[in-house]
């Protein structure tokens, strides 16, 4: 007989999607519900549980936009419900009306019974709630549901109209009215072998689509299954589906294949600390999450769930300590995995060195303090590219290996290799791999499976791969059905070999796969999300900000605990940076969360600001005495405007009152007719009067830096239309539509150039002026910003040809290639610096600094046959999506363009645009407690002393964090302001390390020791007593 496979294969479709679902539920019954609307924020479970309730019944809508609603939920198990023999499973399924669109960005809830204690979530594919009662007895619940609304257009991010403007990013702009409707509360008598069965026919109808049609195992499936239902009587689905099971069994027995590529599977659950809702709702759903794991658990022994993010931990041991005992009894056990060692799954382009460092240092001791140990798998599957800084970062935090999945989403070049060695900046190594099934967020569909084996790039070489599956961000992780799907597909004739295991489990099989992995080096540029670098401006100035702050404010503190005997305020500063920590989460510091989000962000980075401002006000006033004196004090680890590294001096009393605090300007401005005329010692500036700058002539050298006929300190106005992820995106389209902004007005004021213009709905005041004596321009931009969809960059067209310009990045700086040679060239048209970019010839060049920005693109044109290199910065953007007021308003913005020859220069002009002189008033100069000078005799030191603390585990010693800048090997003599016990190398959670630099003790007490390029090294430094 011809078989006809289309019709075959839809026969079966509509028995699973019609015929099957209804007969798998035996029975049901409604339950009792009552409702208690919670005004405002939400509220602690014994305030519900002492609520009056009203009874709420199905079809009737709930839920103002992010409020909560408690429903107490109250039955009895009927007595002829029989569940002795286990052909059939009691069960509560509670749908608070639930889209099946997709697992999560919906409405979510928790079940707690009487006493409090958590049950589970309630999630769009995940509503059911076992019931561990008998037939005849009562059973209780209160449910919290939580009336988010969906921010992801109906379907998942998958059309351009998902990203249009909405209001309901923040509940003070979110539209009254409810938004959900309750869906059917009921008591459920569940067929289990029925809903065995229905797993059976998906997962072998599935793998029977990812078959060839002339594959002789997919005709033998599409038999069997046809046979299955001919085995079925309609009229008595329950009592003839052993017969159609039992047609199954020798398809479902037939092994995979030996060579088979083998997946191991890790239950996870990619929650985004804060991103389409607040902080406060991420709280909630980490306990909703974690109670469903930890119930999964109980019922199957199978299950192991990774999970990162020390923070995310933490709010559920502060808010619901019972689940967390319950966790952690699971993570002794080996079964409930934390990887990652960070606070949160962090942005790893834009956060300094230092915050990476602590980002693992905080959530390493986390770890530990908890659980005995950290976790030696890094994981960060989400964030928006990957620095070339991090491996030896990883590394020196314990980590042997490093997980991610996001370079999937490049959009012009697939990564080469799923399973490598990452090599950094400075040659540290880390096994790393991508998922090939290109997910954080698997369910066990065949087709997944289908896809990792499809898409494995080292089939040959290696034969394993890592499949993290659960549903994330509010869709409540593995259920059971992927662990049944998992089980079916263990060993399955036509698919991967398939176990469940961990991370580690996996790391350690893959890496003893390889003699000679393959190797990437440098930084993992994604090809994708580019405009995250200038999104939410403000929320990065608060980043930097508080980076320096707090940098600060522990350098004058470690003084003056130990050189003045003042307590030293560790638990605040702990605190602080773990505020800092949070808001460098992944879609907070990109700019790619709600209103709700960055309001709050930027809320909690002023807090951060002034209780570090009154932490180095404290200090300060033990470390410089009472008095009158004005002291100009730099808390940089290297030597800014003339002060050297963390301390100060006494400086005049009319240079007291200056912006630089210098006490010496030998700034003179002049224009009478003409251009405006700026110059000091260094540098003569010509600005036109228009505003731009038409010269910046080098006095050591005669050279003008800005190219000839061009125009430098140019504002430039482009249409900024993604796509699609509008806050996230920068299209190389935007590059077509470019208006430069040269109508305005400039006058004199002081020794500075005022510059006023208007353009749009927006404005900008502009004040240009010499950094003292430093052959640097500075450009103070105050802008009143009112344009949507539109991005503002600031361009510098200089008279150098560079082949390739060098960007500071975490304890170093990257180089990439101004030219576009290649597709993975052209690709990086909008990249991330930090403090500064560097571009030069041999003997001279130029830094481009900033005091808050992130991107930047350089690119190279010709004038008349002269090669021109132009930096631009990116200012702001004016996404609408998902917070449509994004960056309107205020801002300033302080640029600097400096004759910088070397990287050296390069790395001094960053500092000083990043970090503006203090002024005290006091009574002497502050001792200082650590420098990093050069031996004696040697050529100047490239090692940094960037951080200078005392140690994390209260115990009074220094910790000093040393890097090299510029990629060179270096020598350092490390002195001390007081008497010295030891110095010892440590790892980032500062632990003894094995490896490292040897540390050479000096007669004098001091240390001398050889950095290799790009290398960070801790110390650990114990002082000795009664000294």
């Amino acid at each position: 007989m011809h078989l006809d496979q289309d019709k075959s294969a839809a026969r079966v479709d509509r028995f699973l999607g019609e015929f099957l679902p209804p007969a798998i539920v035996f029975d049901a019954m409604p339950v009792e519900a009552g409702a208690w609307r919670v005004a405002g924020e939400p509220v602690p479970f014994e305030d519900a549980r002492d609520a009056s309730f009203t009874p709420i019944a199905r079809g009737v809508r709930w839920g103002e936009p992010w409020g909560t609603t408690w429903l107490h939920v109250t039955g009895t198990v009927p007595e002829s419900w029989n569940t002795a023999e286990g052909r059939y499973r009691i069960e509560l399924s509670l749908d608070l009306g639930f889209s099946q669109s997709k697992p999560g960005f919906q409405c979510e809830g928790l079940v707690r019974t009487p006493s409090g204690r958590a049950v589970k979530g309630l999630e769009p594919r995940n509503h059911h709630v076992p019931l561990d009662v008998l037939p005849g007895e009562a059973f209780e619940f209160y449910v919290e549901a939580a009336s988010n609304p969906d921010l992801s257009g109906g379907d998942d991010f998958k059309s351009q109209r998902a990203f249009a403007p909405t209001p309901f990013g923040d509940r003070s702009t979110a539209p009254a009215g409810e938004l959900y409707t309750l869906g059917r509360l009921e008591l459920r008598l569940i067929d289990v072998e029925l809903e065995s069965f229905e797993l059976e026919l998906r997962v072998l109808r599935g793998l029977m689509a990812e078959l060839a049609e002339s594959d002789p195992r997919r005709l033998r499936i599409l038999l069997a299954l046809g046979a299955a239902l001919d085995a079925l009587d309609p009229d008595d689905l329950g009592g003839s589906v052993s017969a159609a099971r039992a047609v199954l069994e020798p398809v479902l027995a037939a092994p995979a294949a030996h060579s088979a590529h083998r997946i191991v599977a890790t239950g996870h659950a990619h929650i985004d600390s804060a991103w389409l809702w607040p902080t406060r709702e991420t709280v909630r759903k980490c306990i909703r999450t974690f109670s469903n794991v930890l119930d999964l658990m109980d019922r199957d022994p199978e299950l192991n769930f990774t999970c990162s993010s020390a923070q995310q931990y933490a709010w559920v041991k502060a808010a619901d300590p019972e689940l967390f005992s319950r966790l952690a009894a699971r993570v002794r056990e080996g079964r409930f995995v934390p990887v990652g060692n960070m606070w949160v799954e962090s942005d790893v382009t834009m956060p300094s060195g230092e915050s990476l460092a602590r980002q693992l240092l905080e959530g390493g001791r986390f770890f530990i303090e908890e659980f005995g140990e950290a976790a030696d798998v890094g994981w960060l599957p989400d964030s928006f590219g990957y620095s070339g800084a991090l491996p030896q970062l990883l590394r020196q935090a314990g980590l042997r290996w490093f997980f991610t999945q996001k370079m999937s989403w490049n959009e012009t070049n697939a990564m080469p290799h799923h399973s490598f060695v990452w090599e950094g900046i400075d040659g540290s190594r880390i096994f790393t791999h991508f998922p090939p099934v290109n997910t954080y967020s698997g369910d066990m569909r065949p087709t997944e499976l289908a896809r990792d084996n499809r898409n494995f790039s080292d089939h040959g070489v290696a034969s394993t791969s890592l499949m993290p599956f659960g549903y994330g961000d509010g869709g409540g992780g593995p259920t059971r059905d992927m662990m049944a799907a998992g089980r079916l597909q263990s060993d399955l004739e036509g698919s991967p070999k398939l176990r469940f295991a961990t991370a580690r489990d996996f790391f350690t099989e893959a890496e003893a796969e390889y003699v000679e992995p393959p190797v990437w080096s440098g930084e993992m540029y994604l090809e994708f999300h580019r405009g995250i670098f200038t999104s939410q401006a403000r929320t990065k100035r608060g980043n930097r900000r508080n980076e320096r702050l707090l940098a600060e404010a522990e350098t004058w503190a470690s003084a003056a605990t130990v050189l003045m005997g003042a307590p030293y305020p560790g638990a605040e500063l702990d605190e602080l940076w773990r505020t800092v920590l949070l808001l460098q989460f992944h879609d907070i510091l990109p700019g790619t969360a709600i209103a709700w989000v960055h309001r709050e962000a930027e809320a909690s980075h002023a807090d951060v600001t002034e209780r570090a401002e009154k932490l180095i006000a404290a200090a300060l006033r033990h470390l410089t005495g009472e008095g009158e004196i004005a002291i100009a004090l730099n808390a940089s680890p290297v030597t800014v405007r003339g002060i050297a590294a963390r301390t100060g001096r006494v400086i005049e009393e009319d240079a007291a009152q200056t912006s630089a605090a210098t006490g010496v300007s030998n700034t003179e401005a002049r224009g009478d007719a003409g251009p405006f005329v700026l110059e000091n010692d260094a540098v003569v500036v010509v600005v036109e009067r228009d505003g731009t700058i038409s010269r910046m002539s080098d006095k050591a050298t005669g050279r003008n830096l800005i190219a000839e006929g061009r125009r430098a300190n140019l504002l430039q106005l482009h249409r900024d239309e993604p796509n699609q992820w509008d806050a996230w995106d920068l299209d190389a389209s935007y590059r077509t539509s470019s208006h430069d902004l040269v109508e305005g007005t400039a006058s004199l004021d002081g020794d500075a150039v005022i510059v006023r213009r208007q353009f749009g709905s927006s404005s900008v005041v502009q004040r240009i002026e010499l950094d003292g004596a430093a052959p640097t321009v500075r450009i103070r931009s105050e802008i009143d910003w009112h344009e949507r969809r539109k991005l503002l960059k600031l361009a510098f067209p200089l008279d150098l040809h560079a082949p390739a310009a060098s960007y500071e990045t975490q304890f170093g700086h990257v180089t990439r290639p101004v030219h576009t040679n290649t597709s993975w060239d052209a690709a990086r048209y909008e990249v991330c610096a930090h403090r500064w970019l560097h571009v030069g010839e041999p003997g001279f060049g130029a830094a481009v600094a900033n005091d808050g920005l992130y991107g930047h693109d350089v690119t190279r044109q010709v004038d008349d046959g002269r090669v021109v290199t132009v930096v631009r910065q990116s200012l702001l953007r004016a996404p609408t999506f998902p917070d449509p007021e994004a960056d309107q308003g205020i801002h300033v913005i302080t640029s600097t363009l400096s004759v910088a020859p070397g990287i050296a220069d390069a790395i001094r002009a960053g500092r000083a645009s990043d970090a503006p002189t203090r002024v005290v008033r006091g009574g002497h100069v502050p001792p200082r407690l650590i420098a990093a000078t050069a031996p004696t005799g040697a050529t100047p030191t490239s090692v940094i002393a960037e951080t200078v603390k005392l140690a994390a585990d209260a115990s009074g010693d220094v910790i000093v964090r040393l890097y090299e800048s510029e990629g060179r090997r270096s020598n350092a003599r490390i002195e001390a302001g007081f008497a010295i016990e030891s110095c010892t190398i440590v790892d980032l959670l500062e632990r003894p390390r094995v490896d490292g630099p040897a540390v050479t003790a000096e007669p004098d007490g001091g240390f001398l020791l050889e950095l290799r390029p790009f290398e960070v090294v801790t110390l650990r430094i114990r002082r000795r007593e009664n000294a």
